[in-house]
């Protein structure tokens, strides 16, 4: 599973999703070649922000421990991968499509790369571009996850996966903003 096998799975359920459930990676190995890396780079990148330039952040930023916000913000993004893979397997489970906790996982292992990837926006102290970056990366991932549940769910049926993927994209909203909100109070 390469970068560029991951930037087409955004576009169709029929791009890799079908080569992924055939291929069913182990979910050792995704964690450790994709979601430990990348999920490294949002605590690291406002470690660097908050240290290099916190003007980028409301308030008295600069007189913050980024080292342990950064910490907190890691451990607190293990513990939402984990909420939504399962959360995934149960909305799934609830609209009768052939989603496995494997897959969930790895739909919920996939989803947030494009958040992940995101928090490199951080080496431009701008607030306007970050929002930007971020906004672009949320529709991504909201894209990933529809076509994630269409293709390994094997359904075309839209407003089932478009519900599913309102409430999962929502649960995970609701989770970057908490983790946003330790970072900046």
């Amino acid at each position: 599973m390469s970068m560029p096998s991951l930037s087409r799975l955004s576009m169709s359920p029929d791009h890799g999703w079908p080569e992924l459930a055939r291929e069913r990676p182990s979910l050792a190995k995704v964690f450790a070649f994709l979601v430990l890396p990348l999920s490294l780079l949002p605590p690291l990148m406002l470690y660097y922000a908050g240290t290099h330039h916190p003007e980028v952040f409301p308030g008295t930023a600069g007189a913050k421990d980024w080292a342990w916000i950064a910490l907190v913000f890691f451990v607190a993004e293990l513990g939402t991968l984990a909420m939504m893979g399962w959360l995934i397997r149960q909305l799934a489970a609830t609209s009768g499509l052939a989603i496995d906790y494997h897959d969930a996982y790895l739909l919920a292992s996939i989803a947030p790369v494009p958040m992940w990837l995101s928090a490199l926006g951080l080496l431009v102290p701008s607030l306007p571009f970050n929002v930007v970056v971020s906004l672009a990366a949320t529709g991504v991932s909201c894209a990933l996850v529809h076509r994630g549940i269409e293709g390994l769910g094997r359904t075309r049926e839209d407003v089932t996966a478009a519900s599913i993927t309102q409430i999962v994209i929502g649960m995970g909203l609701v989770a970057w903003a908490l983790l946003l909100v330790v970072a900046l109070i």
